[in-house]
Formats: structure tokens, sequence, C-alpha cells
């Protein structure tokens, strides 16, 4: 260090505090690149020509309060890992609160989401946590075809006010060919969580949760107008064909059809409905190669042939009291409910088979009259069509879907028409009541109790 230099340090001990002043003076005294780099840093920057540049800085992290003075820095916080890396039990806890009417679309997000929905345990968890109702889901398809059928969900909430969820959903691929003749006179019976649609030369299967559906094998027989009925985990269909009395079970496991009996009468427009291990054909009338029987005709209309499926026996319970004819029929617990006409009107009846099997079917039971279903004026009587979908909903309710029209070639004048009203009836209570109507074009629509 020379003499001025020290000099200048005795005189001045603290030239940083002086910097920016001198630097200033510089500045208007001499060109700036005769500044030095230590003057040019204090000068403060003009913020009319500065341009900055966002430059990534670390983030400095305190270290814990045993070493205050160490600071560390890392980089930024990477993204949260995807949905897809968090396993099945964590993926099935977020889709189980899901709501139901948004659960359609979710099937399609990836297979890993497919089979879960599909699981056992998606159904175990939403049950366990409140979410499953007793409902009443109906299915139709369009009778001019299409790619898409429609479902009406109607829940039975307790304390809650009730509403129908409408919805359009795509046919399976396989089933687009099927015009709405296919199911027209289809008949729905739920297994579990599934429904399936069986009509004249194809079955449908659909999810009641998420909507989705696909096409399963058809019937070994064409069949219009008959009985189909689940008891024991498989489906059973009899009647609706005069080329044959071969009753049909499906086994939803293999996916496939077999004859397990001959009934004993073929019939046509027949209800069907299962309960307490037994499966029941009622109404409609004998038909044969040749045509229809005007004699059985009015016999057939309020009997009723049992199938014991355990056995493999028939039974024929007593006839209908009052010589009426169902036109409706479900299964509840042990029991078996039917609607009756009796041309201007419509009677409701239960039947319990007992606990026997065989012939016993017949002596241990019987038929009890109860409420009949509250009809608008003019919908029952002659010139009148009513067509009746009854299911069950739990072990607490039967539904009836009503329908009526006027026969063609009556007069209509007089009639009152209408479709899609539903009717409650509290097996307690005894008391039928009115819900919320289906809209327009469920007047063919197949019904099945289910819990969604």
């Amino acid at each position: 260090m020379n003499a001025a230099s020290a000099r200048l340090q005795r005189s001045d001990p603290d030239p940083l505090r002086r910097a920016p002043e001198a630097a200033a003076m510089a500045a208007e005294s001499c060109h700036s690149r005769s500044i030095s780099w230590f003057v040019k840093s204090c000068i403060p920057a003009d913020p009319s020509r500065h341009i900055s540049v966002p430059v990534p800085m670390p983030i400095p992290i305190t270290a814990p309060a045993a070493a205050p003075s160490t600071t560390t820095f890392c980089c930024p916080a990477q993204p949260p890992p995807p949905i897809s890396s968090l396993p099945d039990d964590l993926i099935l806890e977020c889709l189980v609160r899901v709501p139901r009417a948004s659960l359609p679309p979710l099937p399609a997000v990836c297979r890993r989401f497919a089979d879960l929905l599909a699981s056992h345990a998606f159904l175990q968890l939403r049950r366990a946590r409140g979410l499953l109702q007793p409902s009443l889901l109906a299915l139709s398809v369009s009778d001019h075809g299409g790619s898409a059928f429609a479902q009406a969900l109607l829940h039975f909430r307790p304390r809650q006010p009730q509403q129908v969820q409408v919805s359009a959903l795509p046919l399976p691929p396989a089933l687009l060919h099927c015009g709405g003749s296919v199911f027209a006179h289809a008949r729905a019976v739920a297994l579990g969580r599934d429904v399936f649609l069986v009509g004249r030369g194809a079955t449908l299967r659909v999810d009641a949760l998420t909507g989705a559906a696909r096409a399963c094998a058809p019937t070994l027989f064409p069949r219009k107008k008959f009985a189909a009925a689940a008891v024991g985990g498989r489906i059973y269909v009899a009647g609706g064909s005069a080329r044959t009395a071969a009753v049909e079970e499906y086994d939803p496991a293999a996916d496939a059809w077999r004859v397990v009996a001959d009934a004993p009468r073929r019939r046509y427009g027949c209800a069907g409905a299962g309960a307490g291990g037994v499966l029941y054909v009622a109404g409609g009338v004998a038909v044969s190669g040749d045509g229809a029987r005007a004699l059985e005709a009015r016999v057939c209309a309020g009997s009723v042939d049992a199938l014991h499926v355990a056995s493999g026996a028939w039974a024929r319970p007593r006839a209908l009291p009052g010589g009426g004819c169902v036109v409706g029929a479900c299964g509840v617990g042990d029991h078996l409910y039917v609607v009756a006409s009796h041309a201007v009107e419509l009677s409701f009846w239960r039947w319990h088979g007992g606990a026997g099997r065989g012939s016993d079917l017949r002596a241990g039971g019987g038929w009890v009259a109860l409420e009949a279903p509250p009809m608008p004026r003019g919908s029952v009587g002659l010139g009148m069509a009513v067509r009746v979908a009854m299911a069950g909903i739990g072990r607490e309710t039967v539904t009836a879907v009503m329908s009526a029209a006027a026969v063609r070639g009556h007069n209509a004048a007089v009639a009152c028409p209408f479709e899609g009203m539903v009717l409650t009836y509290d097996i307690a209570g005894g008391k039928w009541s009115r819900a919320p109507d289906l809209p327009h074009g469920f007047r063919r629509a197949a019904c099945a109790g289910v819990e969604c």
C-alpha cells in the first residue's frame, strides 16, 4: 500500500458508505467506461432501460433447531404423482365417493377403473357407507332401433322426495343390428347389481351402478311375451313360444343357456316370478304348434304352474279366485304377488307356497286378497288393454308400472289411456301409493328392483 492510499484510509475509514456519492460525481465528470467496476455496481439501474430476466433461485430451507446456523438448498417441488400410482384400496376409496350420476363415464377411463368399479368390493364399500338405496330400474330400447337404450331410475329413499333419473346409454356393438322389436316385449331380471334384459333372440346385461352394458348369449329358443325370473342366482325363462315347452336356465358365470325342464303347458303372454326357490309361470293362453286353443285360454288366464328348482318337480297351485286373468307378477321373499284383470276392474293377490315341494305347493299355500291398485277412472274396462310390469323392491315394497291403451277397433272416445304410471305397495302397511310417473317412451319398458 502506497502513502496516498494510507492517507485516504486514515481520512475515510468507511469508503463503502461514501461510494454512491463518489460514483455520482464521477458519472457527471467522465465517461462511463472510465468508471471502475466497483463504482458502477453502486449506481442505481435506470428502470426505463432495465430488462428483467427471471432467474430461478434455490429455496432456502433452514435446518432443524439442533443446527440453527446450517442452511441448505433444494430444487422446486416435483408435481404430485398421478392417481394411477395409488394402490387399489385407495383408488376404491376415491371411486366410492363419486355420485352415481357421475359413474357411467368412469369405466371408459382405463381398464383398471373398469375392473375396480365392477368388483364386489366397490359394491360392499358403497353399501357400508349407506350410498345404496332400493330402486326401480326401467329399461327401454326404442321401437325405431338405434344405437342407444334408455334407462329410468327411481330411488326409494326414506323421508326424501322421489325423483326419476333418465339417461341414454350406448348399446354394445354386438347389438347394434337389433331393432326395437327385439326388445319390444323383453323381460328384465336382476341378479345382484346386474340387470339382464332378455329379448327375442338377444340378451343385454346392464350394470345398475355404472350403466355399463354388454351383450350376452341369447336364449336357445326365440320367445315373445314369456315368463322370466331369478331363482338361486340364475335366470329361468318359460313360455312365449309355440314350438317348445322347454324351460331354460341361464348361468351368468358361464354366459350359457341350457334346458332344465319341460313346462306342463305352453303359455303365451304369461308372467313369471321367483320366490322361495320356486319359479312361477302365471296367466297367458295355452298355445301349440297349430295355434291357440280357445278351450284352454280361459283356464290358463288365472292358473299358475310352479317349478321347484332344486328338485325339478312341477306343481299346480290353486287357480286365482274369481276367474281373473293374471297380467303381472313378482316375488318378494317367499311370497308371490299378482295383479289380475277382471275386465272392468283389477285385483291384487298374494300367494304363499309353503315350505314343501312338488304337490305340497298346492296343499300348503293359499291366495290372500289385498287392496286393489288404484286406477284412473275409465282406464280399466271393456275395450281397454292394461299392461303391468311388476318388481319387488327389497323385502318391503312391490312396485307396479301401469300402462293402458284402447284396443284397436273399440271406441276410444270414452277411454282414459295413460302410460308409465308407477304405483308402490307397502307390504307392512298394506296400502298403495303413487310414485312419480316414468317419462314418455317407457310404455313397454321392462322393470326390475335393484340396489344402487
